[in-house]
């Protein structure tokens, strides 16, 4: 029987650079620090994400429709959204090492790193400036965007007179951030450059807190059709201390991680704020009229926001296993079929015979529906250890049997049980297994 062994950041750390799915960006030039690269299997897995993100907020929801606003925008809006004057965290000095740290994150008064003394706190800004044209001066100051929310209040008038959408509806969009973090950590969690999923859901003020319930329990069923396991997950309200001062309400979906339970997604019931600043900022109508109710008024604004990569993370912790079988160690990713960056392995049981011929007809055919990967190179227990530390949910193999009865071997990463199948079957079974 498999004995399971505790999962660590250092594991899963080399995992993601031996095989391909994370990578220190600018690595040949000594890296930059808190920036990753997604390789051949990780740059899957983030698109498999955001497909599936994409299709349980907007492909299931005929109220939900889609969005891709600019990274660079008006500097107004971040003036409007208060980034300016407040997207800020208090930055320590130590004064004998000279390193940076953010004051709310310390314990005690002292350098973490030499015991040094620090310098006071000093406000700073997370946003990254840059100039627009060929003049470096303060009117051409633009922003990265910290947050993809803003691209969609700003729009809030062009979607509704754009579409035949009447409240309450929302505006879903992923896109990339930028944050110039004072303390980055533990891998991807924490980055100056990220990707968001984030939905604006606009409703009636009155009936904000009903739908904030019922988002609530819709990203929780959304995380277990993910797979993620569930004893893994909680929810965390925002104290007096924590909730924005806009915010009426707001729950974190925390997920414990080796390094803790630490944030997965927010859920915020933001007010009237985000379009009122707008109104007022840019000087333009952003009331609703309610035909039903005949009343003019600003909607109150659900949001739930989420990290592509920090999703990613999650599930590569959540999927990661050793476990010490018979004879050797097994490493495996237990990834939702859904998400595996490669859905099949194909391999012919020996270089002969005709076996490498049908395989590679087998992954050509597939391929056209899947991602599906060729493998002929070392013993198949090897092909088989391989792709199970890559997460692929399963692999198909063809032996002397296939040219009896035109089946082949299906095997399971999680369970490692074969069944035989038909060839002609393959495609309905793997689409079923991926999608149920």
């Amino acid at each position: 029987m498999a004995q399971k062994t505790e999962t660590t950041m250092d594991k899963l750390v080399s995992l993601c650079k031996r095989r391909g799915y994370i990578f220190q960006s600018s690595e040949i030039y000594g890296g930059v620090s808190s920036i990753y690269d997604y390789g051949p299997l990780g740059a899957d897995l983030k698109t498999n994400i955001k497909k599936f993100w994409w299709k349980w907020m907007v492909q299931r929801h005929s109220d939900i429709v889609g969005l891709d606003s600019s990274i660079l925008m008006s500097p107004r809006i971040w003036e409007a959204s208060g980034h300016v004057e407040g997207f800020t965290d208090p930055l320590v000095d130590c004064k004998n090492c000279k390193r940076r740290f953010r004051e709310d994150l310390l314990q005690g008064d002292r350098c973490p790193d030499c015991g040094g003394e620090l310098t006071e706190a000093r406000q700073f800004n997370l946003m990254f400036k840059t100039f627009m044209g060929p003049v470096e001066d303060s009117s051409a100051i633009v922003y990265l965007r910290p947050e993809t929310a803003q691209g969609i209040y700003v729009n809030f008038l062009n979607v509704l007179n754009s579409t035949r959408q009447k409240i309450p509806f929302g505006i879903a969009q992923i896109g990339k951030a930028f944050r110039n973090e004072i303390t980055t950590e533990n891998f991807i969690f924490r980055t100056r450059e990220f990707e968001q999923m984030e939905m604006q859901f606009f409703v009636q003020p009155g009936t904000d807190m009903d739908w904030f319930e019922k988002w609530k329990a819709n990203r929780q069923s959304y995380y277990k059709k993910l797979g993620v396991r569930p004893e893994k997950l909680r929810f965390h309200q925002h104290g007096e201390d924590e909730l924005a001062h806009y915010a009426a309400a707001a729950f974190d979906i925390q997920y414990e991680f080796p390094f803790g339970w630490k944030e997965l997604e927010g859920i915020h019931n933001r007010t009237d704020f985000d379009l009122k600043r707008h109104q007022e900022y840019s000087g333009k109508d952003m009331s609703y009229f309610d035909e039903a109710s005949r009343e003019r008024y600003i909607p109150y604004i659900i949001e739930t926001s989420a990290g592509v990569d920090r999703t990613l993370l999650t599930l590569l912790v959540d999927a990661y296993e050793e476990q010490q079988l018979e004879k050797d160690m097994r490493t495996v990713l237990h990834l939702n079929p859904s998400v595996a960056p490669i859905k099949a392995g194909v391999f012919p049981l020996v270089k002969r015979d005709g076996m490498p011929e049908l395989a590679q007809k087998i992954t050509d055919d597939l391929s056209e529906h899947f991602k599906v990967f060729y493998d002929e190179s070392g013993a198949v227990g090897r092909r088989y250890r391989r792709q199970d530390e890559i997460g692929t949910p399963y692999c198909i193999t063809v032996d002397s049997e296939t040219f009896e009865n035109e089946t082949v071997t299906l095997r399971d990463r999680d369970t490692m049980q074969q069944e035989r199948v038909k060839i002609v079957d393959l495609f309905s079974i793997l689409y079923k297994k991926i999608n149920e």
